[in-house]
């Protein structure tokens, strides 16, 4: 869904945004009623390379793969779905999110195409341990899994935290990677107000709080989603939020790097690389990503050639608001 761009004043966030971050204290207040009415969440029993899980007409496979890394190996988690010989589209997930943020879109695509949804490093039941979680770091690990996996050629899907890997990725990468669905991430414009997760994913409480996967999903999804989510897909995501590891993880990505490092190395060093066509997909209605961060008209004409935006009707977290929308923009993009 187009929507028209908007005239802009990069020198400070939109009223809008002022409105909507005075609204999430209102959202905040209601977070404890939230967590008290979502189903129990009892803890998962960690998956088995090679098990199998049915996701409507398509059945993926959990697999378990030690790719070269941190010195030694990377034990990665992945689902896979399709033909083994179909086109291969990868998929990276944000915070506070894992695979299972992609089960819509491996059920409409996996009949034809070979999908791998991978537990970034430190979340779900990929790598914890310690080692290099700088977004390039991590880039290069990832590189290596799929060398090991024989994957020459692939689309890249990401979204939230999981793009500036794949930002990474496909500067590195660029020449096997076939198109980029560059999902829910600031890209050529920044404001210090438009990140404040960074101070909270910093700061000395952040495994604590993090540890509290529950309210954790909950507040996340309150805050920034606009649109109702399936109570499943949270239940779900509490689950693969709450494995052993995570809370201490997931914080060494935000103390390896800055929201304005990121910034600045997508400017200088990353977007010059991108050779493939790059389709933003963002949330029209997220209150820290501005659509008039994308409909600018200068963006496009900053990306290869072939790229485009689209803007889903929808809060932050898109792949649950919008599943619908997400398969027909996806499937249309990967023709």
């Amino acid at each position: 869904m187009s929507k028209d761009a908007i005239p802009y004043d990069y020198t400070a966030p939109p009223a809008r945004i002022r409105t909507v971050m005075d609204q999430a204290v209102g959202r905040l207040s209601k977070v404890d009623e939230l967590v008290a009415e979502l189903p129990e969440t009892p803890p998962r029993v960690p998956d088995e390379d090679g098990r199998e899980e049915r996701l409507g007409d398509v059945t993926v496979t959990h697999r378990f793969v030690d790719a070269p890394g941190d010195g030694e190996t990377v034990r990665w988690h992945f689902v896979e779905a399709g033909p083994a010989d179909a086109p291969v589209v990868v998929f990276l997930h944000g915070v506070p999110d894992s695979w299972w943020q992609w089960h819509y879109a491996l059920e409409a695509l996996g009949a034809d195409h070979r999908c791998l949804a991978i537990d970034l490093k430190g979340y779900g039941q990929s790598e914890k341990g310690t080692g290099d979680f700088r977004q390039e770091g991590v880039a290069i690990q990832l590189e290596a899994l799929l060398d090991q996996l024989g994957i020459g050629r692939f689309s890249l899907i990401t979204h939230d935290r999981g793009t500036p890997v794949g930002d990474h990725l496909v500067a590195r990468a660029g020449h096997r990677v076939v198109r980029y669905g560059r999902g829910q991430q600031h890209l050529w414009h920044l404001h210090p107000d438009l990140h404040p997760q960074q101070a909270m994913f910093t700061s000395p409480e952040a495994p604590a709080t993090l540890a509290d996967a529950r309210r954790f999903v909950v507040t996340a999804y309150s805050l920034l989603a606009e649109r109702a989510v399936k109570t499943s897909d949270l239940v779900r995501t509490v689950q693969e939020f709450g494995y052993d590891g995570i809370s201490t993880a997931v914080p060494r990505y935000f103390n390896s790097s800055s929201f304005r490092q990121e910034w600045i190395e997508r400017r200088t060093r990353l977007i010059p690389r991108w050779t493939c066509p790059v389709l933003l997909l963002q949330g029209a209605d997220d209150p820290l990503q501005p659509r008039e961060f994308y409909t600018d008209p200068h963006i496009a004409a900053m990306l290869p050639p072939g790229s485009g935006v689209h803007l889903f009707d929808s809060g932050h977290f898109w792949p649950f608001e919008a599943p619908e929308e997400m398969v027909s923009v996806l499937r249309d993009f990967l023709k």
